[in-house]
């Protein structure tokens, strides 16, 4: 179908023609060869319609009242990135999730794995969660223990910005700093302490958000369906971070049953295992790395490596470029792993050489980095070039 042939229809006439299927007067295929239409073009046509009755169901959000701030997270906004993609033709939209209440994506998973335990008895009144966090899935952990009356102890490197910290503890999280040279395998690197601390927690529920898979849930059952709805189902390529794996995972699960010829790219940093490990299956010795919130120096659960087309691995340099290059250009003040994600986009456009709608998540907001990568004294303290 030609650009003029779409042009012609005006919403009115294509709501008429939908409803017109939907009461059952005419299948798909008649309207589309009635009209010259393909029948993908009407299965668009009528999942749009659909969505906006789900809309009008749900009511306005800027009007609804929340009766926690557990329930504002969510239905973040889709953005279009106009100055930072060269490449003509190309649409690329980046969901901004530090509109969450607690500034980032992890608020999602951090009410659904902590509403689901409740509701089966893994979590009581009064239990302590207990979590490893680069400090973003601790941050909506913090605000979901305030609101459960429960307590909350985290593990996070120290490497971790002052910023996240700093919001923990006005949180009332209890933090345990770990070392982030440790290898791997020493019982208290950021990989192994959760078994120390669990056992020495009584009454605690560790939510396991790397090897848990509720965690990727969360987005099967939010984000893509948000990110599907709000793309209108046109889709060529999904990029994410992938750090536990729950964001990646979960929408690429939920995009790729809808349209199985999305593409779906995944970016780590170089001194994370997950890139050598998606292209060849072996275990590479990891490296050290300051990009906080992707990554891993091990295989963990909730990386779906399956549900990933295509891997890229970014310097810590390039990432922490792009995201200032984010606030400079789009004014959109957010984190590293946003900057590896716009890089990722970059990558991925250049790679596949034609024009594409491009859907990418941005997870949390510069505010958490402002003592790190928006500060060029530590920028230079690290040997990057300001």
């Amino acid at each position: 179908m030609t650009t003029r042939t779409v042009q012609r229809w005006t919403v009115a006439r294509q709501e008429a023609l939908i409803l017109e299927v939907l009461r059952g007067e005419r299948s798909l295929e008649d309207a589309a060869d009635a009209h010259a239409l393909s029948v993908e073009q009407l299965v668009s046509w009528r999942e749009r319609f659909l969505a906006g009755g789900r809309r009008a169901l749900q009511g306005d959000r800027a009007r609804r009242v929340c009766d926690s701030i557990a329930d504002a997270v969510g239905e973040t906004p889709l953005v279009r990135l106009s100055r930072v993609i060269d490449v003509p033709g190309a649409e690329v939209f980046a969901k901004v999730e530090f509109m969450n209440p607690m500034g980032s994506i992890k608020d999602r998973v951090a009410r659904h794995m902590v509403r689901q335990a409740a509701l089966d008895g893994r979590l009581n009144r009064g239990d302590v969660i207990v979590e490893s966090s680069s400090g973003n899935t601790a941050l909506g952990l913090g605000m979901m223990a305030r609101l459960g009356g429960y307590r909350c102890k985290v593990a996070v490197r120290d490497r971790t910005s002052a910023e996240k910290i700093n919001a923990l503890k006005a949180l009332g999280v209890e933090v345990v700093l770990v070392q982030s040279d440790l290898p791997p395998e020493h019982p208290e690197s950021y990989n192994r302490v959760m078994e120390r601390i669990v056992r020495e927690t009584p009454d605690c529920y560790f939510p396991d958000q790397h090897n848990n898979r509720e965690n990727n849930q969360a987005h099967y059952l939010t984000t893509g369906p948000e990110i599907w709805e709000q793309m209108e189902g046109r889709i060529d390529v999904f990029v994410a971070g992938v750090g536990t794996g729950g964001t990646i995972g979960g929408v690429a699960r939920y995009l790729k049953e809808k349209d199985p010829s999305i593409h779906v790219v995944g970016v780590d940093p170089v001194g994370s295992i997950f890139s050598e490990y998606f292209r060849s299956r072996t275990l590479v010795k990891p490296g050290p790395y300051l990009l906080e919130g992707l990554g891993d120096e091990e295989p963990i659960a909730c990386v779906e490596f399956d549900l990933i087309d295509d891997f890229f691995q970014i310097q810590d340099e390039q990432a922490f470029r792009c995201a200032r290059e984010l606030a400079d250009r789009e004014a959109i003040f957010a984190g590293g792993s946003s900057g590896a994600a716009l890089w990722a986009v970059r990558q991925a456009l250049a790679k596949l050489g034609r024009p594409a709608r491009v859907a990418t998540v941005f997870p949390d907001s510069g505010h958490r980095y402002l003592s790190t990568i928006y500060n060029d004294a530590w920028l230079q303290s690290k040997g990057f070039e300001v």
